[in-house]
């Protein structure tokens, strides 16, 4: 014999109930999918609806309070850095005979690296020589050293030019003299 026929269930001194009582016609249910659905929220209920569902990219967008605020913050930010580039408060470039010139300075040992993008604005721009005279910002009346430069524009759209500044001085200051014009700049080099 194997244990498995001499083995006693641990509650087989209770009495359990029959699987079907004598009296059974069957268990009271009371769920009523028109009740619960009359308490649901509008979206569960749009389910049981045939009507299609709202989506796309517009309704994801802006398909609640919180949705459509963050689009309207978008489009607002967008909107102001549209219109502060477009009346130059994010241009840091300055014209010198019809030529769009952006200064970038940066300290390396001692020196300032100085760094002239040139991009032509018309048929009309400078071509010739433009003197460049870079200094240290001091008090007026010190005398101070004028580091000189000479370079050259011609009629290409874009060019670049590199030169290094004797100085290591957190504000630096910059005349630049074509035949025409004269443009002074404040530097900050990184």
């Amino acid at each position: 014999m194997s244990d498995e026929t001499n083995a006693k269930r641990p509650n087989a001194k209770y009495k359990l109930s029959p699987d079907k009582p004598d009296n059974y016609q069957g268990l009271p249910f009371y769920y009523n999918r028109e009740r619960r659905l009359e308490k649901a929220p509008e979206n569960i209920r749009s389910l049981y609806d045939n009507k299609p569902i709202r989506s796309g990219l517009l309704y994801s967008l802006t398909g609640d309070r919180p949705r459509r605020f963050l689009f309207l913050m978008i489009i607002l930010l967008f909107l102001t850095i549209l219109m502060l580039s477009l009346f130059g408060y994010l241009d840091f470039s300055y014209a010198l005979g019809d030529n769009r010139i952006e200064i970038t300075a940066s300290g390396y040992e001692g020196t300032t690296i100085i760094i002239l993008n040139k991009k032509i604005k018309n048929k009309n721009a400078y071509n010739g020589a433009v003197d460049i005279a870079v200094s240290v910002a001091v008090e007026e009346g010190m005398e101070y050293p004028v580091f000189t430069h000479r370079i050259f524009f011609t009629a290409e759209k874009e060019e670049v030019y590199r030169f290094a500044a004797p100085f290591d001085n957190p504000e630096l200051l910059m005349v630049l003299q074509s035949e025409k014009d004269t443009l002074k700049i404040k530097i900050n080099p990184k």
